[in-house]
């Protein structure tokens, strides 16, 4: 599996949020599913959210695109950054069955 992790520091999250929302159909257009969105409880100024990513490829022609240029500048974004990862083996939610085996012996 993989993600894709942003970080994003805005001038006003309700203004953010409400450009943000308005994407939701490109993003899944892009083969993104939104996993969580976070706001920084002591500076309201920094999201993070995370994607779950179905093809890499796809993901990043659509946050190297010119729409998300201009949502970036209508949304009042100041500054962002955007890391893509995938799953390490025997975390999460697709741990090996052998893995989550245990015997008393």
């Amino acid at each position: 599996m993989h993600y894709m992790l942003c970080r994003n520091r805005v001038r006003n999250f309700a203004t953010w949020k409400r450009v943000f929302d308005g994407h939701a159909d490109a993003h899944r257009k892009a083969g993104l599913k939104l996993v969580h969105l976070w706001q920084d409880e002591d500076m309201p100024s920094q999201v993070f959210f995370l994607f779950e990513v179905e093809d890499i490829a796809r993901a990043k022609a659509f946050v190297n695109g010119p729409d998300v240029q201009k949502s970036a500048h209508d949304s009042g974004l100041i500054e962002g950054e955007f890391h893509f990862f995938k799953q390490s083996q025997g975390y999460g939610a697709a741990e090996p069955a052998a893995a989550a085996k245990h015997s008393d012996g």
